[in-house]
């Protein structure tokens, strides 16, 4: 029988954290309801994980803990499951500050908790921690209250910030192996450089200009690698500041930002995650009873690439003088042609929200097939690159053994 880890509330309100044999989740919210408890996050767990001894299992966030997308994405689910069970605002955020595991957005929940206490609606008491609640989010939750449609809110931010952070993992899950091999591939080059080819230095001294020019220049490079090690890292950590503060200025930002979109393969891959992000949160907002105006101004704040973002004021200024949503991005050149029609016929038949999240539903898709295709390319040409690199100091080697061979016939 499955086993389940569980976090449940009592009618006092106190948390309590256990694992449960049951036959699904349904099981376990059964049983638990029987018990008088209220289930606030349930999770399935193999028998082999929850036998692990608890001194062998290490949490990373309890070196540096901060708030992540993930803590937002749990609470927000968590939230809706509350409020969906009837219990008002104030008692569910009780529960979640018990619940929470992370010292810093325990600390977040339970100020929001006292402001709530104090007066102040969610969504204000959400905006005094722009950390953790976007502009985006905020806005969200204030149309949910305004609109008496809180819960369904809180359910639709869940979904979107659940296909956020798939996404967001996926891609970061795909790109474990290129950085391994480029890695390993730096780490062996600069073993070579500094154990190996020092060694051959000395047997090649007595050559002379017998050496090959490769060779020579090789011996060149290995010599200042070692002495001038400290000079390149000097170097690389100056470099790399400057670039981070370049890319800070409005010029720096733009000038990236133009080059990732410009990019043959990359391009493609940072254009389709700004389609799917922008139409997963243009229908979300629409979803939500957020007007459109205002939804385009809040999508401006979300969307990463500034020439993108800048676009997307050229489509709220069309928009404000009538026109309809897939006319100036036909004209900016945003979406796809494909995207566009669909968004055409949401226009068409009222309905446009949920149209615009399948786009997104469908450009999620795409990225993580352009996801797959671009690691498939990039595993190959990082191992040429490496192997060339390798390749070219092995036969500097061998050319000079073999010239050293001449010489001694």
């Amino acid at each position: 029988m499955p086993l389940y880890s569980y976090k449940a509330a009592d009618f006092s309100g106190k948390v309590v954290s256990s694992v449960i044999e049951a036959e699904s989740e349904e099981g376990v919210v059964s049983i638990l309801q029987d018990q008088g408890m209220l289930p606030v996050r349930i999770s399935k767990v193999s028998k082999k994980t929850s036998k692990t001894p608890h001194f062998l299992s290490i949490d990373v966030k309890t070196f540096y803990q901060r708030v992540t997308s993930k803590d937002v994405m749990h609470f927000t689910q968590d939230l809706t499951a509350l409020l969906d069970a009837g219990l008002p605002v104030d008692r569910s955020l009780k529960i979640l500050v018990e619940a929470a595991e992370n010292k810093s957005f325990k600390a977040v929940v339970n100020d929001m908790l006292s402001a709530i206490e104090g007066g102040i609606d969610l969504s204000e008491a959400m905006g005094r921690h722009p950390k953790a609640f976007s502009e985006f989010y905020v806005n969200m939750v204030k149309a949910g209250e305004a609109g008496g449609v809180l819960n369904r809110v809180l359910d639709r931010l869940g979904q979107f910030l659940e296909t956020s952070q798939e996404l967001k993992d996926y891609v970061k899950t795909a790109m474990v192996y290129p950085i391994f091999l480029l890695c390993v591939g730096g780490l062996s080059i600069i073993v070579l450089m500094t154990f190996v080819i020092p060694n051959f230095s000395v047997i090649f001294a007595d050559m002379g200009s017998a050496i090959p020019w490769s060779t020579k220049m090789l011996l060149t490079l290995s010599d200042l690698f070692r002495k001038y090690w400290w000079a390149g890292i000097l170097a690389f950590v100056g470099i790399y500041f400057l670039l981070v503060w370049y890319l800070k200025t409005p010029e720096g930002k733009l000038k990236f930002d133009a080059i990732k979109i410009k990019m043959p393969v990359t391009g493609d891959l940072v254009k389709k995650m700004e389609v799917g992000r922008i139409s997963r949160t243009l229908g979300t907002l629409m979803d939500s009873g957020v007007p459109i105006l205002e939804a385009i101004l809040l999508v401006k704040d979300i969307v990463n690439n500034r020439i993108i973002a800048r676009s997307m004021e050229d489509i709220y200024d069309k928009v404000k003088e009538g026109e309809r949503l897939s006319l100036p991005l036909t004209q900016v050149k945003i979406f796809p042609s494909m995207a566009i029609h669909m968004i055409k016929v949401g226009e068409e038949t009222g309905n446009l929200s949920g149209m615009l999240l399948k786009v997104a539903d469908n450009y999620d898709k795409l990225v993580k097939n352009l996801v797959k295709r671009v690691v498939s390319l990039i595993e190959p040409v990082m191992i040429l690159f490496m192997g060339v690199i390798i390749g070219s100091i092995v036969v500097s080697m061998l050319m000079a053994i073999f010239s050293m061979n001449e010489i001694s016939i």
